[in-house]
């Protein structure tokens, strides 16, 4: 992931990345002193929207395929979609299969992860989408 563009500006992607890392850290805080608790139905909730995203990525880049245009922030975003999407279906499966007590510092940082990840799936949805109306030039 390109940190920087042609303008020596933080890129969309990094900010992002950035963002969901803080997101990461404040859910994983808050999971370890039980002021948010993550139940079996958020889980699949998050699974199935990270497959859902993963058609529609699956889709976007056929379409991008067919489209001239060439832009280089979409190699960028679009792996940071698919990172994002990876990890928030394997992270959401793990914390299905494994029971955590609501306390336990492995499932706070597991809990914290997994929304590092969904959320790094929802800024590159937003830096992709950036990228194809031309926005960053």
């Amino acid at each position: 992931m390109a940190s920087c563009d042609c303008n020596c500006k933080l890129g969309c992607t990094f900010i992002g990345l950035i963002a969901s890392i803080i997101i990461g850290i404040i859910a994983a805080v808050l999971n370890f002193t039980a002021v948010i608790t993550v139940t079996p139905a958020f889980l699949w909730v998050l699974f199935g929207i990270a497959v859902v995203y993963l058609a529609l990525a699956l889709v976007g880049t056929a379409h991008a395929r067919t489209d001239n245009r060439s832009r280089p922030c979409i190699c960028s975003a679009l792996s940071a979609l698919l990172t994002g999407i990876l990890g928030t279906v394997l992270f959401s499966v793990i914390l299905l299969g494994v029971e955590f007590a609501a306390t336990s510092v492995l499932g706070a940082i597991f809990v914290g992860v997994l929304l590092f990840f969904f959320s790094l799936t929802v800024t590159s949805t937003a830096c992709l989408v950036k990228c194809y109306a031309g926005c960053d030039e």
